[in-house]
């Protein structure tokens, strides 16, 4: 991936962010053009909670080049809770683990390198929802 493709999609890549439609008010992930639910044109820059669960999985036990020294791993595809659907790598979970609905939430990792010199990409991936201690009043 080169320098200027990592800059230009990194708000998406480090943060979910998408977009929310004006008209029909969904939200849309990745930011487009015009709205996928309604085609009229996506307005509005929004931040997706990165929050979800997972709809499908499988096991990745053949992967493609560069991404050898993770397999096996689990890609799933996560329902968000605003509506969207990512394919994302699940990670801090073993791959019989995975459940469907299982929830998630989203980690920024380590993706790719270019090389001993070369950029090192940064993406969204999702691991199971950790348990947060109730906040006492």
């Amino acid at each position: 991936m080169s320098v200027a493709r990592t800059w230009r999609t990194r708000k998406q890549r480090y943060g979910l962010m998408g977009e929310r439609c004006d008209y029909c008010h969904n939200a849309i992930f990745p930011p487009r053009d015009v709205c996928p639910h309604c085609a009229e044109p996506a307005q509005r820059e929004f931040a997706l909670s990165g929050r979800g669960a997972v709809y499908s999985y499988t096991t990745v036990f053949d992967p493609p080049t560069g991404f050898e020294a993770y397999a096996p791993y689990p890609v799933a595809l996560i329902k968000l809770e605003e509506g969207p659907m990512v394919t994302a790598q699940l990670t801090d979970v073993a791959p019989d683990q995975v459940r469907i609905g299982m929830p998630v939430e989203m980690v920024t990792r380590k993706l790719s390198e270019q090389g001993d010199e070369g950029v090192i990409v940064y993406s969204y991936k999702f691991r199971p929802q950790l348990q947060r201690p109730a906040l006492t009043a």
